[in-house]
């Protein structure tokens, strides 16, 4: 009883947890299920920069790709595969991690490409994208 009423609160009361995500379990997704489970972001903007942390759990730094070009941050990484939720036959009891490629795309305008500074640790990837007010070329930049 205490876990349905928690439930409830979670989900506000007159809403129906059935009903969360109902289009999702007929139809489908209308994103792709890499933007949907994977590389789940925040994305901060102050005065002076973008702030963007992306969550990689058990991806190795060398298989993390940025690049930024015409305003626009590109992440790829990829994740190697994981066995561990096997049981004595070798059958998958439960598999929720994801693994493989994975990207994502963001739009942030005027950023000074030369200052561009990326840092990986305990799984996430910060990412910071100094403000310019002039306009900049639009080379693309590799970011190491």
């Amino acid at each position: 009883m205490a876990n349905e009423v928690t439930r409830r609160n979670n989900y506000g009361w007159g809403i129906d947890p059935f009903f969360d995500n109902l289009e999702d379990r007929f139809f489908g997704s209308l994103m792709p299920d890499s933007v949907q489970k994977n590389l789940k972001t925040d994305i901060e903007e102050t005065d002076k920069a973008y702030i963007a942390k992306v969550d990689l759990p058990g991806v190795d730094k060398k298989d993390i790709h940025l690049n930024y070009s015409n305003g626009v941050l590109n992440i790829n990484c990829n994740k190697q595969e994981f066995n561990d939720h096997e049981d004595k036959n070798g059958n998958v009891l439960m598999s929720e991690r994801n693994y493989g490629t994975m990207s994502r795309s963001y739009r942030l305008p005027n950023v000074d490409q030369s200052k561009i500074n990326a840092e990986y640790q305990a799984g996430v990837l910060k990412v910071t994208l100094p403000k310019t007010t002039e306009t900049q070329n639009t080379n693309n930049i590799e970011i190491q």
